[in-house]
């Protein structure tokens, strides 16, 4: 399978809204206008350039992120575990590697999704697994 052309890809509506239900998200770090999920969002086509990026911008309350997966995901990963709030993650499950370890296992639960999830604007789904990751400080 060839890699893919775009790392923007939109999280899949429903399980946005059954985790939403739950924790009320007030910001979407990573999105873009077409694909962004909260009121409030960051992301590289934000019409306000200081929103442009996310991990540069401060994260304030519950967020939702949906990282690009590429190699700076490591970096997505690190400042959620920094947040003084609640952070929601969809990741890949990737559990071989670095940032798992050194961040994911210490801070955070994880729930791993059953099957591949269908991203929207996806033909078919991921060829690899999710999970969901979250940070919750003791605020």
């Amino acid at each position: 399978m060839p890699p893919s052309v775009t790392d923007d890809w939109a999280t899949p509506r429903e399980l946005f809204d059954e985790l939403h239900r739950v924790h009320k998200f007030d910001l979407d770090v990573a999105a873009s206008q077409s694909n962004r999920l909260c009121d409030d969002w960051y992301g590289l086509d934000h019409p306000d350039e200081s929103k442009r990026n996310g991990l540069e911008a401060n994260w304030w309350g519950h967020v939702w992120c949906n990282p690009p997966y590429g190699r700076g995901i490591k970096d997505w990963v690190l400042k959620a575990s920094q947040h003084d709030d609640l952070v929601v993650m969809l990741l890949p499950a990737r559990t071989d590697t670095k940032w798992f370890h050194e961040f994911v296992l210490p801070n955070a639960s994880v729930e791993f999704i059953k099957g591949r999830l269908k991203f929207g604007g996806g033909q078919s789904p991921a060829p690899f697994p999710s999970m969901i990751v979250r940070f919750e400080c003791c605020g």
